[in-house]
């Protein structure tokens, strides 16, 4: 007889804060002890969250099989063997919510191809957490990951999402490599209008956090230093302008 298919835990991590317990709901961390298969993006950095969230059992026994951007999507099926044969699974991401941003979203289509039980853990995404605390529309919002590293083709992205801003009134969120961070911010400091609003969401759920809504031309007098620092940013082109951010106008 055919064993029933495990669940696939989808595990949001912390976003770099040692406090795993601060930032991950409480049926998460009683998921953990549980399972001995996991999928994650770098199994190192997979080891490293077990141990902070107390993962009870020792990490040399626990299988950690990787799905990143390299993996073909003929590499997939194998992923999911543990789970066709009746293990549960955790699916964690270096994205804090596994399968936003992230390549664990063919995974998580492939699974329930198989009628595979998918469960999702409320845990810390970097994206809904700079749009709470943005103050920019959050009942229409788009999030386009990111953005073409070409400048000329970056620079007709850039306008063509503050227009839709514009004509939608919708947020528009994106983000970037956080080694790139400097270049963009510039990028959009240059081709934006000077009254758009950018808000920069940096360092989440850190002690060094830093999150603030201020218009293209408030930004331009003193841009900040993200170089390296995991930023989401996040644009909003509204014609009331003083009606959002009066100080910034």
């Amino acid at each position: 007889m055919t064993a029933a298919p495990g669940k696939l835990y989808l595990i949001p991590v912390a976003l770099g804060s040692e406090d795993v317990s601060a930032v991950l709901g409480s049926a998460a961390l009683r998921v953990l002890p549980d399972l001995r298969h996991f999928i994650a993006e770098n199994p190192r950095t997979a080891r490293r969250f077990l141990k902070a969230a107390g993962y009870p059992h020792a990490l040399t026994g626990a299988e950690i099989r990787t799905l990143d951007e390299h993996t073909a999507a003929a590499e997939l099926p194998r992923l999911l063997a543990p789970l066709l044969e009746g293990a549960d699974c955790g699916l964690l991401s270096e994205a804090g919510c596994p399968a936003v941003a992230d390549p664990g979203a063919a995974l998580v289509r492939l699974a329930h191809g198989h009628g595979i039980r998918v469960v999702p853990l409320i845990g810390p995404s970097s994206v809904l957490l700079a749009l709470m605390a943005s103050g920019m529309n959050g009942q229409r919002f788009a999030f386009h990951g990111y953005l073409p590293v070409d400048k000329t083709e970056r620079r007709k992205k850039l306008l063509a999402l503050e227009t839709l801003s514009a004509q939608q009134d919708a947020t528009q969120i994106f983000i970037e490599a956080p080694y790139r961070n400097q270049a963009l911010l510039q990028a959009v400091l240059e081709t934006c209008n000077a009254d758009t609003l950018l808000c920069l969401a940096t360092d989440i759920t850190l002690e060094s956090e830093m999150i603030h809504t201020r218009t293209i031309a408030a930004w331009r007098k003193k841009p900040p230093d993200i170089n390296r620092r995991p930023t989401v940013f996040l644009l909003y082109r509204v014609r009331n302008l003083s009606d959002l951010c009066p100080t910034n106008s």
